[in-house]
């Protein structure tokens, strides 16, 4: 899909950590975008042996006028000692296509997280000048920060963060029964599992507040 279709203004690309620990996290923030009538995209979502994996992700970032990438994840590795380069990596990825492309891809818009709002000094200070929300490792903190980005980026009005966060708290008491009637173990979740299981969830409640 071409930016400037449709869906692109819809569009999110999610660049965050995919660790068991930054689960409940992921799932807010994709809960965040779905509630508040956007479509959460990721690299997750890539399963084509047949292409390069830096290709496709690079396809999936021009489709996508908005951008959230958490940098909370520093830590070394267990395995090799060194920390995973793959989200600054897309970040780096998304701020190329917004300062080198053309057309809908200038008009692209990023939201950048980090547990705490100063820490990205001592490893990226080239984010020096932007404008770094914190979550705090708290899945309602992020609820609102993307919350708050996506009303700002979108110009549409949507629930407040707390009504949001509300929301996802009803969810993920759901999801146990959810899951189970779908016959998928808490481990087993793809992303695209991840996005069905949301999207029916809020929409019998009417709660999605897209454009």
């Amino acid at each position: 899909m071409p930016a400037g279709a449709p869906d692109y203004d819809r569009n999110v690309f999610i660049n965050c950590p995919f660790d068991p620990a930054y689960r409940p996290l992921f799932e807010a923030v994709v809960f965040a975008v779905l509630a508040c009538g956007h479509l959460a995209h990721s690299a997750l979502e890539i399963d084509d042996g047949g292409r390069v994996r830096f290709g496709k992700i690079a396809e999936l970032i021009g489709q996508c006028r908005l951008g959230i990438h958490d940098i909370s994840r520093t830590d070394l590795s267990s395995a090799g000692g060194l920390p995973r380069f793959n989200m600054p990596l897309e970040r780096g990825l998304f701020l190329g296509a917004l300062h080198y492309g053309t057309g809908a891809q200038r008009r692209k818009r990023c939201l950048v997280m980090d547990a705490d709002r100063a820490r990205y000094r001592d490893f990226i200070s080239d984010l020096a000048g932007h404008d770094i929300k914190a979550h705090g490792d708290d899945p309602r903190q992020a609820i609102v920060a993307v919350r708050d980005f996506l009303r700002n980026a979108s110009g549409v009005r949507l629930p407040g963060g707390a009504a949001v966060a509300a929301a996802y708290a009803e969810f993920s008491a759901a999801l146990p029964a959810i899951l189970r009637q779908a016959r998928i173990g808490p481990d087993e979740m793809t992303f695209a599992d991840t996005t069905a299981i949301i999207f029916d969830w809020l929409t019998p409640k009417e709660r999605s507040a897209g454009p």
